[in-house]
């Protein structure tokens, strides 16, 4: 997902959309520390989007 469409989405959409990708980052490296992750390219993708949300709902905060 794009940083601009993030920053359309309203507080709480970004903090559920946090909550799902630490979930699913979790699920990723304990199945790479399984071996049976077929692309960890997945958890960097994962990473850099929460890092991403993140910094919107930052500035989101420091706006209001």
């Amino acid at each position: 997902m794009k940083a601009q469409a993030m920053r359309e989405q309203t507080p709480d959409e970004i903090r559920l959309r946090v909550g799902e990708l630490r979930e699913e980052l979790f699920n990723l490296r304990f199945r790479n520390s399984m071996r049976q992750l077929d692309n960890p390219l997945k958890i960097r993708e994962n990473r850099r989007e929460l890092a991403r949300l993140l910094t919107v709902l930052r500035e989101k905060e420091q706006k209001a």
